[in-house]
């Protein structure tokens, strides 16, 4: 009997329209990937980030977004997230833009691009289009990195 070791990365992706419901179809994507390839040491906060990216790029946005699931090499996770709106919000622009200060108490949003810096390794953005005098902006990529696994984790195999 031959053992197959599956592939230390993989990628996935998700097409999501503007609707209230993507955030939850986007986090019920996470739990089922980084489950099925046995990434469970995370998944609650990858999944909370995740949710977070899709929600801000639903409340900001009036188009569709994108979710890309990249597991990298070393155990690394990255999440992307693009949607149709040129900005990049803080954590995820240049300096001065580079942190978000905290939300008060009482508000009723701010929290959640507060969550990616507090809670991934790394994160970042960069827009979408060459910024040409013909450009309509293509949007925007917002992306975070967390480890999921230890280097030199144990492979799940196939027998």
């Amino acid at each position: 009997m031959d053992t197959v070791s599956l592939p230390d990365t993989w990628s996935y992706a998700l097409r999501l329209p503007h609707d209230p419901r993507a955030a939850r179809v986007a986090r019920m994507t996470v739990r089922a990937a980084l489950s099925g390839h046995g990434r469970r040491e995370s998944l609650d906060t990858v999944e909370l980030l995740t949710s977070e990216l899709i929600t801000s790029a639903y409340r900001h946005t009036h188009g569709p977004a994108s979710l890309r699931l990249t597991a990298l090499a070393n155990g690394r996770l990255r999440v992307g997230v693009w949607d149709s709106h040129p900005r990049i919000p803080a954590p995820f622009g240049a300096p001065p833009f580079d942190r978000v200060r905290p939300a008060p108490a009482d508000a009723e949003e701010g929290r959640g691009l507060r969550l990616v810096q507090e809670y991934a390794d790394s994160w970042g953005g960069w827009p979408i289009g060459d910024g040409g005098p013909l450009d309509r902006g293509a949007g925007k990529l917002l992306w975070f990195e967390m480890r999921t696994r230890e280097p030199g984790g144990t492979r799940k195999a196939v027998a």
